[in-house]
């Protein structure tokens, strides 16, 4: 870590931009992660891993002042001169990465999901604790601009008391892309339970808190998949809300992204956060003349009781606008003012555990319990 910049707690002192290492330039690191450092004050984007020549070359006309390395061990070599490493590389990758990092002395970020178990999650923490250093797993959804609607409404009680949430990710891909996110090697944790489900989990739980119970149903469903592409989860929590959560590579007509039912109220959210989109045209935060995470007001939500919104029931509510950025300015905050992570190392753990038991269950067909923790 360097000198100039921060104190070996990982607590960065006040002066000069925090020097950031990013291990890998796919989808996450060209579409989320590069943009958003970039655009964050304080934060810099110093040098990119990428063992592929052309998203080497990618990353330096993207980004013209950094420097480009081909393996992940050279960005490690850097540490002296680095402030943060930032993981979007394979997921099987995620732990002996952050465990290199931290023992390299620095603080990390890593792309969902953080590990494969609760436990592997656990040790992390623990290692990070041990070593005074952040580590925060990106879970960007968190800033979605729905998922902000739906967290306000909660909180302002107009839905009454929350009775079931019903929350989807779902799509229709009907063709296998490969690559390892398709992939049917355990080690490589492919497929959709991990991959959509670790963001629907980390938002039912940041709702409503720890889970008692979990079942799932999870099937490969297209010729020639090899992982999940189309899972359901039940989970109950324990303050008695119902979380019923889907993510599909395969469903021909889509549902609503949200429908929450209240004692009071009900709101329901067809479409998606428009940001992902608006990344991968190129667009970025602060750009003159955007309105950064805002959808037209067509999009918007409907609120009502005893009444469909297909129909017209219910009141338009205005969708807050989504707000990526603001997960890289909290951790430059963080690191400038030794505060807590956006998201934790033991909340990413938490999530694992709901996901280890929905593949639990749905590999024996029953409904998993989960201990409650001290």
């Amino acid at each position: 870590m360097s000198s100039e910049t921060s104190d070996p707690t990982g607590t960065a002192a006040p002066h000069g931009p925090l020097r950031v290492g990013l291990i890998g330039y796919g989808l996450a690191g060209s579409v989320f992660h590069a943009p958003l450092i970039a655009a964050t004050d304080g934060l810099r984007l110093d040098t990119v891993s990428t063992s592929d020549p052309a998203r080497q070359a990618q990353a330096r006309a993207e980004h013209p002042q950094v420097r480009t390395v081909d393996t992940p061990q050279a960005v490690l070599d850097r540490a002296a001169d680095l402030d943060l490493i930032v993981l979007a590389s394979p997921n099987k990758t995620h732990v002996p990465l952050t465990t290199a990092a931290l023992e390299a002395g620095l603080p990390v970020v890593v792309d969902k999901p953080l590990a494969a178990t609760a436990a592997e999650a656990e040790k992390l923490a623990a290692l990070a604790e041990e070593r005074g250093l952040l580590l925060s797993v990106f879970q960007n959804r968190r800033w979605d601009n729905d998922f902000r609607t739906v967290r306000r409404l909660i909180e302002d009680g107009a839905l009454g008391d929350v009775q079931r949430f019903e929350s989807r990710f779902e799509r229709w891909r009907p063709q296998p892309k490969g690559g390892w996110r398709e992939s049917g090697d355990p080690a490589e944790l492919g497929g959709l339970l991990y991959d959509l489900g670790s963001h629907l989990v980390d938002q039912a739980l940041t709702l409503f808190g720890p889970v008692v119970s979990v079942y799932a149903e999870s099937d490969i469903r297209r010729p020639g998949a090899e992982a999940d592409d189309d899972t359901f989860l039940a989970l109950t929590h324990a303050g008695g809300v119902r979380s019923h959560l889907w993510v599909s590579a395969t469903t021909a007509m889509l549902g609503p992204r949200f429908r929450v039912l209240g004692s009071r109220a009900g709101y329901v959210k067809h479409g998606l956060d428009p940001q992902e989109a608006a990344l991968r045209e190129g667009l970025r935060p602060g750009t003159e003349g955007t309105e950064w995470g805002v959808e037209p007001e067509s999009c918007r939500g409907r609120l009502g009781a005893g009444s469909s919104p297909q129909s017209g029931g219910g009141e338009p509510v205005p969708t807050l606008p989504g707000d990526y950025p603001a997960y890289y300015a909290a951790i430059a905050r963080a690191l400038r003012d030794g505060g807590p992570p956006p998201v934790t190392a033991t909340e990413a753990a938490a999530a694992l555990r709901v996901l280890e038991a929905a593949k639990l269950s749905a590999a024996e067909g029953r409904t998993v319990r989960i201990e409650a923790r001290p």
